[in-house]
């Protein structure tokens, strides 16, 4: 072990970051389509989003009436779990239901 001196001088160097960058979030969104029954929607808009009955309702209202609705904003992660876990859902029990994801 060395001994200090006071005659050596040493340099820290640090850095650090003020600003953190959040990463980015996604949209995902359920598309209508004429085969997936709203009562299915509803419940996996409870299941795999954790809405109430009347959120899922009124998403499941915006498939319906307007083409599509949105589910939640995540992270890329996140976002790619639950549309996977939605076209598992929907196959397991005969429905066509398309899910996707897209940069907010």
């Amino acid at each position: 072990m060395s001994e200090y001196s006071p005659e050596t001088e040493e340099e820290v160097i640090s850095e650090t970051r003020d600003e953190i960058d959040e990463p980015p979030m996604y949209k995902v969104l359920l598309h209508n389509d004429d085969y997936t029954t709203m009562e299915f929607v509803v419940e996996i808009l409870m299941l795999v989003f954790n809405k109430t009955p009347e959120e899922a309702v009124e998403i499941m209202l915006n498939v319906h009436q307007k083409g599509i609705g949105i589910c939640g904003i995540y992270t890329y992660e996140v976002s790619e779990t639950k549309v996977n876990t939605v076209h598992d859902l929907a196959r397991q029990n005969g429905f066509p239901l398309k899910c996707t994801m897209e940069e907010e």
